[in-house]
């Protein structure tokens, strides 16, 4: 799968399609123009393990479809942070 169509199928449930996130039942971090994203072991992080009530996806998720998806966020939605993950940055994380 692609970051778009992971992103499809995975984060915009919460986050919403265009990525400016959503409140209500809980507070869903807008991820548009995020500066939090400058840095690709951060959201690496947060899509592996999870935070408060994003939960992990370390385990539904390859290396390379934490890569895809977290290089797909860093480069969409108003993000222009063009330096890639890669899934050995992804497995070095997991350890």
């Amino acid at each position: 799968m692609t970051g778009k169509e992971l992103f499809g199928n995975v984060c915009q449930g919460c986050h919403m399609p265009d990525a400016t996130g959503a409140s209500g039942a809980g507070t869903y971090p807008s991820l548009a123009g995020n500066k939090n994203l400058e840095t690709g072991s951060y959201p690496i992080y947060l899509v592996v393990n999870g935070r408060r009530g994003m939960p992990a996806f370390g385990d539904m998720m390859t290396d390379g479809q934490v890569a895809a998806v977290v290089n797909y966020l860093r480069t969409h939605f108003g993000n222009t942070y063009q330096d890639a993950v890669t899934p050995k940055d992804v497995q070095d994380a997991r350890r």
